[in-house]
């Protein structure tokens, strides 16, 4: 249950402008709205308002990838779109799933898009290196187009939130998956990334790590051509 400052008549609107004002805004929604979220140990501490916004088509000349995070418990894909004429990530899709055998993840993502180039970390989760690429040769013989990913933790984090920050980032509405995380990703008491709740997360900071560089832009659907047949026609056709 939740309550929101609706729920105080006992704040004049005087009052509540000047603790809205007090408020840093990556705490707004959750002082004003009840809306949950950790306090000083949360990673991503950003405003919604500065990175989600409502579902668009994605352009066609647009650049796409996704991060893909597997695990048996959680197995998770962020899909983004990069616009080549300002930079801006856009994260617009998510696969979110536990318990499933790669052939029921790997299906969910092509249905995306098969040839969309995807990054993903052979060592994540605990595997050793042997084992990863034996997943993610699973992977690929599902008919994924994975490459492996830079898993710099640190590093990973700092490149997210330095496209948060400059407005190089938004994230559709509709990656509800994506969110809770978002709001959950935090620090331990010793600075330590807590590694529950990451593995949206985790794939957003495999696609961010891939960079421009490594995403596509994705091939038009060629229209089929009508065919015209004529009665007693055998060996030519007239295509339209």
């Amino acid at each position: 249950m939740t309550a929101t400052w609706d729920d105080a008549p006992h704040l004049s609107p005087e009052t509540r402008a000047e603790l809205f004002a007090s408020i840093p805004e990556y705490q707004r929604d959750a002082r004003t709205k009840g809306i949950p979220q950790l306090g000083s140990g949360a990673i991503y501490t950003i405003a919604d308002s500065d990175i989600l916004v409502k579902p668009f088509a994605i352009p066609d000349h647009w650049l796409k990838g996704y991060g893909l995070d597997v695990g048996w418990n959680k197995t998770a894909a962020i899909f983004g779109a990069l616009n080549p004429d300002d930079g801006i990530l856009y994260l617009y899709s998510e696969h979110y799933r536990g318990k499933d055998e790669p052939a029921i993840h790997a299906q969910s993502i092509k249905d995306r898009g098969a040839q969309i180039p995807g990054f993903i970390d052979p060592a994540a989760k605990g595997r050793s290196q042997v084992d990863g690429r034996r997943l993610i040769d699973e992977y690929r013989q599902q008919g994924l187009k994975l490459q492996e990913a830079e898993n710099a933790v640190e590093a990973g984090i700092y490149a997210c939130w330095l496209r948060m920050c400059s407005g190089k980032l938004k994230a559709f509405t509709s990656l509800s998956n994506w969110y809770s995380e978002l709001r959950l990703y935090r620090r331990n008491q010793g600075g330590k990334v807590v590694k529950e709740y990451d593995h949206a997360m985790d794939a957003m900071r495999y696609l961010v790590m891939a960079g421009p560089g490594k995403m596509q832009r994705q091939a038009k659907k060629q229209e089929p051509k009508l065919v015209y047949t004529f009665p007693g026609q055998t060996n030519q056709q007239w295509m339209a």
